[in-house]
């Protein structure tokens, strides 16, 4: 899943980890107090592991931090009874692993069942050691760590529990870069070669849950080094992913949008969507599965990129005649800004002004008069014709030859074009 930023606290992972005061510390964090169900309801031998207790010592806990509970045995039976008697929902995630999901209060808990005899044993079948990390619910418990995983998050390193562990999911490969950028970690060197010499068996995992890592890697901070890394150890390559992803990728750095002057909310939409596009072509977003309304964003956009990178630079998008320069609009209305983190800065920052203004013509193109309004008063019945005048307009429109909100101007050049296409004598 992805891990936002969070609060940004202290980290607490250099407190010594004897005395008590490394888990008492972050029990006020996880605050059990605050969370959907009295942990009392849970049975003895319950234990939160992975992402919450990874991020509480890290310092980058959310509010609502999705928790993932071990419990000794029945996670789905006991998820079904804690949505029944709490009010939420429950999801069953792997009836044979016996894991489930329980929704409640904006909250997301996962209950799993423990692997292996031990708690020891189950943290010893994850991916990586910062997951693989345990406090158990009991009073007084002291945290487990039989990976090494608090030493390897003080050395600033992301390290595999085991080579075995990381193929019994090649998922794990991929989720290794993104876990390290998200969580501002270095790939442990022997790590990152199991991962590169294991990457083809990335092909054998479903495409939708290899997008997905991606979509999350497209959203850290300095994704776009993950996703060249992912490339340079040949992850990708399944996909037909070639290396001259590179360059495209080393413009859109965490820097980009500051440089073009995009807002939070306009980052957050615009900085993954245009890595996204820059690593993928559209035959690997095609066997990723991705949705079709992605595949049509990013080819868009790639699209774009290359036309413009085919004019001169001094020109860029004024060279365009109208009807391509109102096509660009057109299509890219939704997402321009991602187009424009790879522009010029000047030329950019110009179109983003316009594109914040709803009301502009070109940057959100549109016609003077509905097709409806069109049809009523000229009666043009629907059709080739009346699509071809709406066209039209929409381009004297927004070039400035028609006023936004002329519905007389509107229908008079409405008329002299229609009577230039039937061959009628112009009327004065």
């Amino acid at each position: 899943m992805h891990i936002p930023a969070g609060r940004r606290l202290e980290p607490i992972v250099t407190l010594e980890a004897t005395g008590g005061e490394l888990e008492r510390r972050l029990w006020e964090r996880l605050a059990p107090e605050r969370w959907p169900i009295d942990r009392r309801a849970l049975p003895a031998g319950t234990a939160v592991v992975g992402g919450a207790v990874r991020d509480a010592l890290l310092g980058r806990l959310r509010e609502r931090p999705d928790l993932d509970l071990v419990v000794p045995s029945g996670a789905i039976d006991l998820a079904k009874r804690l949505a029944r008697q709490w009010g939420g929902s429950c999801v069953v995630l792997d009836s044979r692993r016996d894991i489930a999901r329980l929704v409640l209060a904006g909250w997301t808990i996962d209950l799993a069942r423990q692997e292996g005899s031990t708690l020891s044993a189950d943290l010893g079948r994850r991916d990586f050691t910062a997951n693989a990390i345990a406090l158990p619910l009991a009073p007084g418990a002291r945290l487990l760590d039989p990976t090494g995983g608090l030493a390897a998050l003080r050395r600033g390193q992301l390290v595999a529990v085991a080579e075995a562990n990381l193929l019994d999911d090649p998922l794990r490969l991929l989720r290794g870069i993104r876990l390290s950028r998200q969580l501002h970690l270095q790939l442990e060197p022997t790590t990152s070669g199991w991962i590169g010499a294991h990457a083809q068996r990335l092909g054998e995992v479903a495409g939708e849950r290899v997008l997905g890592e991606l979509q999350q890697l497209a959203e850290a901070a300095d994704g776009e080094r993950g996703m060249a890394q992912a490339l340079t150890l040949g992850l990708l390559t399944p996909w037909a992913v070639d290396a001259g992803a590179a360059p495209r990728l080393a413009a859109l750095d965490a820097g980009a949008p500051a440089r073009l002057g995009l807002d939070a909310r306009e980052c957050a939409a615009a900085l993954p969507l245009a890595r996204l596009a820059a690593l993928l072509p559209p035959q690997a977003l095609r066997a990723l599965r991705a949705s079709r309304r992605l595949q049509r964003q990013c080819g868009d956009l790639r699209r774009w990129w290359q036309r413009l990178a085919a004019l001169a630079a001094e020109a860029g998008v004024d060279a365009l005649e109208e009807d391509e320069r109102l096509r660009l609009q057109g299509e890219l209305e939704a997402t321009l800004p991602a187009l424009l983190l790879a522009l010029p800065g000047p030329e950019a920052r110009a179109a983003l002004a316009r594109w914040r203004n709803p009301n502009d013509p070109l940057f959100h193109p549109q016609p003077p008069l509905s097709g409806h309004r069109l049809g009523e008063l000229l009666a043009v019945p629907p059709g080739p014709e009346l699509g071809a005048l709406l066209r039209h307009l929409t381009r004297e429109r927004a070039f400035g030859r028609l006023p936004p909100d002329g519905e007389q101007e509107s229908l008079a050049a409405a008329r002299i074009w229609l009577a230039q296409r039937r061959g009628e004598p112009r009327r004065g």
